[in-house]
Formats: C-alpha cells, structure tokens, sequence
C-alpha cells in the first residue's frame, strides 16, 4: 500500500468496468476480491444475510463507491463509502485533491478504551458505597477480566473503574459505575456489556444496592479520532472568489455553526456524510458512531460544531475530533465479504488505522460542504450530480442519461416534470 497513488484522473468520468480495472491495478487486487464487486450474491449470499439478523427476506443495497485523492499521514489510500445520496463521494474527493498538494491530512487516535456502565440505585448512602466500589477496585478489575480470557491474552481488558454521582428529577442519588475496557481491535459492545453484566452480584452485593443498567456507552471519550488540515488560501480560490475570501466565509460559517444549534445539526450531519459510508461499507456500527458524534458536539451543554476552523498566516487549517469506536475483528467486518474487500481496499491493520481515516473523510466532507455552502451555494453541485437520478425517475434509456442530465442543468431546472417533459419531446 504504501506505493499507492490515490490521485486518479477523471475517475468520476468512466466507466463502472474502468472503475474495478483501475481498482484492481492500483490495489492488486484478484479476480476473487473483485467478484465482491461484480455479482450480487457474492457481495452478500441470501444464506450469510440470513445468519446476519432475525426474519430475512432478501437483501437492500447500497452503491458502493471510492473517494480518490486522500493522502493521510503521508500516505495515500482509496477509500469505500457505501451511500445513496449523490455529492458526497464526489465532494471528498474534490477536497482531498486540494487537500494533498499541500501535504494531505494529519490524524491521531486516542485509543480504543470503551466504557461500560453500571447504574446502582437503592444506595443507603452514596459516598459509602463509592469507597467500598474503590477499595475493591482491583479484585472487580481482576474479575471483570476472567470474562473474555482472549482479549486479556492479547493485552486488552478492563483497566480501571470511574464512579459519578446523578440527580434524578425526583432528587433521587444513582451511582454511576464506569468500567474502562481496552478492546484493541473491536468495536466492544459484546465484550462490556457482558463484563457488566457478570459483574452484577458483586456490585450489589458490595453496595447493597439493586443495579439497574448495564451497557457500554456510546459516547466513547477516550477513544477520540482528530484529523487536521492546513491548506494555503490560494489553493481555495474560485471563478467568484479570492482563495482568501473563501477562506473567511468558511471560518465564519464555522462559527455560526458553533453559535447556532439550529445551523449545527445540519453543519455536522455534512460531517457525517463523509463518516457513515465509510463506517458502513466496513461493516461497523453506523448508528453507534452518530450517537457518539451528536453527544460529543453536546458535551459543554450546548449542541455546537465538531469542526473548527481558522485563518492563520494564510493557511486555512481545520481540525475535526469526535469518539469513534470502530473495529475490524468480530461483527459484520468479518461476516461481510464487501465489508471485508472494504477493510483490504484501504490496506487496514488496525482499528487506529480505521479510525484515522474515517476522520479524515469526515474533516474532508465538512470541508466541501462549507465551502460550496459559503461561496456558489449547496445547490449548484448537487443539483449537478442529482440530475442523474432524476433522469433515470423518468425513465431514460442509458443512451439518454448523460444528454437529459446535461440539458437540465443547463437550463437550472432539475426536476421530474422536466425530465418528462424533455423525454416526450425526444420522443416526438
């Protein structure tokens, strides 16, 4: 991988079969690994989909694209995003292809420590019991740790114990066990909440309290991925704008983002636009990691952006930190054979390394979504790459598409009625 060049020219522009040729020149990838992406039922047989979940009837799917350009940490990777909705592919490319001619993104991974929750009602008194759950600390932590003898073998397992004390509306105390487990390469989610489950009797029996909850939380704090960016004003500029005038109208769009929750929601959710299909093409929990994000952009009381971004000796230099508790072992990731061609694509050995670039992606995004928000407007690019969809709604043929997509956007009028109305005159 790490002769991997990820600039590849006109991608968007060919064919679906250039597509996997270049893939598989690039990756080397074999006749096998590219099957994945060739046929229905090697992408998901129907018998593994029905080992996957309960009452399976078939199988949904999603295109399956690659963001090109993305250099990290000083390499270069093609990265899977599996989405529905048109623009965001093409987006982060766009912005990784400014983006790596002045070094590409930086990123750094906390960890992969999980939380795992206990809530302990019914306490005579709560700073009592706190002690007794310190004083055996290191007996539950040795316990805990008999649960999964494969991940303590490996050099994970359950490292310490944080205790908080809550106000119910009613004015009733709950203690708030927090077991920190080191996962490594997991997601997590079986692993604690098995370890606090097992850990029951010996908490109530300490305590004498009743425990009520017991999960893993997904507002994962001490497993945070940050990515950074530092790209010189010039590289911003447009036909309307000066790269420096860019450069101000997304740093203060950025600031409205962090003033206004309203403005926020949408301002992070272009953030995850770039997240989730990575997530989801590698088969982790896409659910776990918006949860987190959005508690994450909450933690000082307020919903804010997860982005910063700012102006500083003509350099535009972003930074996105958020929880992301991914894996590559256990789950779909091994379950799922385009889930696995994902991982394998991008050359993953870790879960770090996961992490990392599912950042990158997502600095990436928020940076193409302000940018074109902040200058041309959202519309005009999306619209562009909607029209594709809107043409095949109306039922053009294949040789019809590209002329029907173009004609609508010439005319800024990118709507099924229009589509319809262009086809019937074709037709006549």
């Amino acid at each position: 991988m790490k002769d991997l060049n990820s600039r590849i020219s006109g991608f968007y522009n060919k064919e679906t079969e250039e597509r996997q040729q270049i893939l598989k020149e690039r990756l080397n990838l074999t006749d096998g690994q590219l099957e994945k992406l060739q046929t229905d039922s090697a992408g998901l047989p129907l018998d593994v989909a029905d080992r996957m979940i309960e009452n399976v009837v078939g199988r949904f799917q999603l295109p399956f694209g690659i963001a090109t350009n993305f250099t990290v940490n000083g390499q270069d990777y093609l990265i899977p995003m599996a989405v529905e909705e048109p623009s965001v592919v093409a987006a982060a490319s766009n912005m990784a292809r400014i983006a790596r001619e002045s070094g590409g993104f930086q990123t750094s991974y906390t960890g992969s420590i999980m939380i795992a929750q206990m809530h302990i009602l019914d306490l005579n008194d709560t700073n009592e019991a706190q002690q007794k759950i310190q004083d055996a600390k290191q007996t539950l932590l040795d316990q805990a740790n008999t649960f999964d003898k494969t991940l303590t073998s490996l050099g994970g397992g359950a490292i310490d114990i944080e205790l908080r004390t809550l106000q119910l509306r009613n004015g009733e105390e709950v203690l708030a066990l927090h077991l920190l487990v080191d996962v490594l390469d997991a997601m997590g989610a079986n692993t604690v909440n098995t370890m606090t489950e097992k850990l029951t009797p010996e908490i109530e029996q300490l305590t004498g309290g009743k425990v009520l909850l017991r999960i893993l939380s997904n507002l994962a704090s001490y497993r945070l991925a940050k990515a950074t960016v530092s790209i010189p004003v010039e590289h911003l500029a447009t036909e309307g704008f000066s790269g420096e005038e860019v450069a101000k109208r997304m740093v203060l769009a950025n600031e409205i983002a962090w003033a206004d929750p309203y403005r926020a929601a949408t301002h992070n959710k272009g953030i995850m636009n770039g997240i989730d299909p990575v997530v989801l093409a590698t088969g982790n929990d896409w659910r776990a990691i918006e949860a987190g994000a959005h508690a994450y952009a909450a933690r000082d009381g307020q919903y804010r952006a997860l982005t910063e971004w700012q102006l500083e000796d003509g350099q535009l230099k972003g930074v996105l930190e958020l929880p992301m508790a991914v894996g590559i072992v256990g789950g779909a990731t091994k379950t799922h054979p385009t889930a696995q061609l994902a991982l394998e694509i991008m050359g993953i050995q870790s879960s770090s390394d996961l992490a990392q670039l599912i950042a990158a992606v997502g600095l990436s995004q928020n940076m193409g979504a302000i940018k074109a928000l902040a200058t041309e407007g959202i519309q005009r690019g999306h619209m562009a790459l909607h029209a594709r969809n809107i043409a095949v709604q109306a039922g053009a043929s294949n040789e019809q598409i590209d002329w029907l997509t173009k004609q609508m956007v010439s005319e800024k009028n990118v709507h099924i009625d229009r589509a319809k109305e262009l086809l019937q005159q074709v037709k006549n």
